[in-house]
């Protein structure tokens, strides 16, 4: 199981491609997440869901691509089956529901202003804003209220200016969250 740690340690620390057309990579995105949640006094698994939601970025092979030839990778799918193994369902559920979450959220015009170039783009592969049925699905999910708080500390993420806390200082809080 330690291993896993050392994995996610692993790559974070050697993550150099950019965030899919933002101006971090997708290793400083994510840690973005991680602090904003701990800003705003999430819980733990909150705090941990934030740091691995984008996960499946790592596990694609070629994630820009996918954005080129205008391809959802359903990247929070492929991260959260990957990370299921390891951590409890309090941490990949909101993981697994974060692009819905946007979707959900996406239908309010002043969420949907807030959204990079790049959130639009994807915004569109991944579906579109929810119709009311998806919603009516959507807010029946367990961890549908974390995965919205999850997407609100991800959309504000994207600065390059922000000083980072490093990938090892999580170390024991994912250690902790182990199964």
């Amino acid at each position: 199981m330690q291993n896993i740690i050392e994995e996610i340690i692993f790559n974070f620390s050697n993550n150099k491609s950019l965030y899919l057309g933002e101006n971090v990579t997708i290793a400083d995105h994510m840690l973005q997440t991680a602090m904003l949640a701990e800003k705003n006094k999430s819980s733990d698994n909150l705090v941990c869901a934030s740091l691995l939601h984008d996960y499946g970025h790592f596990l694609v092979e070629d994630p820009d691509k996918l954005v080129d030839e205008k391809i959802d990778g359903e990247h929070e799918s492929i991260g959260a089956n990957y990370l299921r193994k390891f951590f409890p369902d309090t941490i990949i559920e909101p993981i697994l529901l974060h692009v819905e979450a946007k979707r959900f959220l996406a239908r309010d015009l002043s969420y949907f202003k807030l959204l990079s170039e790049a959130s639009v783009i994807s915004l569109k592969l991944q579906g579109g804003p929810m119709s009311d049925d998806e919603i009516k699905q959507f807010k029946s999910k367990p961890y549908h209220q974390e995965a919205i708080k999850l997407r609100r500390f991800d959309e504000g993420a994207k600065n390059p200016k922000v000083r980072l806390k490093k990938i090892k200082e999580y170390k024991e809080l994912l250690i902790s969250k182990l199964k």
